[in-house]
């Protein structure tokens, strides 16, 4: 049985050494099991693409991806995904915060039956700002994606090589690896692990990069942010309904209000910004389909160093 490993390096080049041997060494201690390292550099600033020719250079099972420019984690997955021969593809980080312990763990669940494993922490050893972020993308994904609520999806998981084939077919230039193993499959499960403290920095995702990442997932995989514009479309002429034989009624009655300019102007600026908001939705809707047409890459991969280099 042949395992692939998939890490995408960004800012990695003092830590990737590290969660290499130890990922060498995990799948050393049980027999029967080959594996394949494949390291994508995701136009790293720092020095890890020489690190990574480095690694592929002693150890022929070590293969390194160099993309032109950065084009975020879930395309650097899909990069080294292309190049997996093992039934079975392991998926982490380069920081060291996956608990490599837990590998059979996972593997052993998967031979249960699943297609996809999971693993998810009982404590997230991050940033308030990064927990914020998951439990974002956690309630995102059941409501955009359909995802139950018992999956908890994390980086570090293990998939069967016919899923990573059918993810690999998706040529969009937005991908959310959420977003294409729900499409390809339900049979997922997931366990609990421990989540280990970084080995050195900080995360590479900023706010502007998580916002785009969440944009990505409910964009490219779900229409219901264009339903709950109809929604609220219904909800504000419902309420505009209401309020408009509110008035013919006290007027009938005899009553008269002082219509004052500062409530009229608040609920101009409430339905203004709604669809506002809307149009915006739908114009980010139509340029990604735009960018979809005009064919733009999911990557360009530069160099390929190791068992898979290209003459």
């Amino acid at each position: 049985m042949k395992l692939s490993f998939v890490v995408p390096c960004y800012r990695s080049e003092n830590t990737i050494k590290t969660v290499v041997d130890e990922m060498i060494t995990t799948v050393q201690t049980r027999t029967g099991y080959d594996y394949e390292v494949i390291l994508v550099n995701d136009n790293s600033p720092d020095n890890v693409w020489r690190v990574i020719k480095e690694l592929s250079e002693n150890d022929a099972k070590i293969t390194g991806i160099s993309l032109a420019r950065n084009f975020g984690q879930h395309s650097a997955l899909l990069a080294g995904y292309v190049h997996c021969t093992g039934e079975y593809v392991i998926s982490l980080d380069d920081d060291g915060q996956a608990p490599l312990e837990s590998l059979y763990e996972l593997l052993d669940k998967l031979e249960e039956g699943y297609d996809v494993v999971y693993a998810y922490y009982n404590e997230i050893k991050q940033t308030a700002f990064r927990r914020f972020g998951t439990w974002m993308a956690q309630k995102m994904g059941e409501v955009m994606l359909d995802q139950p609520k018992n999956l908890k999806a994390s980086s570090f998981y293990i998939a069967r090589k016919f899923v990573i084939d059918e993810i690999v077919q998706y040529k969009n230039a937005y991908p959310y690896l959420l977003g294409l193993v729900l499409r390809t499959t339900r049979n997922i499960a997931c366990i609990q692990t421990n989540h280990r403290k970084r080995l050195e920095g900080t995360s590479g995702y900023s706010f502007r990069r998580l916002l785009g990442l969440w944009v990505n997932g409910f964009t490219a995989f779900s229409v219901k942010p264009l339903e709950l514009g109809i929604v609220m479309g219904v909800v504000c002429a419902l309420a505009g309904f209401v309020c408009a034989v509110t008035v013919i009624i006290r007027k009938f009655m005899g009553y008269t209000t002082m219509l004052g300019w500062s409530s009229t102007i608040s609920i101009i600026l409430v339905i203004g910004g709604m669809i506002l908001v809307m149009l915006g939705l739908i114009g980010e809707y139509i340029g990604r389909i735009y960018i979809s047409i005009n064919n733009a890459p999911q990557y360009v991969i530069k160099e390929v160093t190791g068992s898979h280099e290209r003459i």
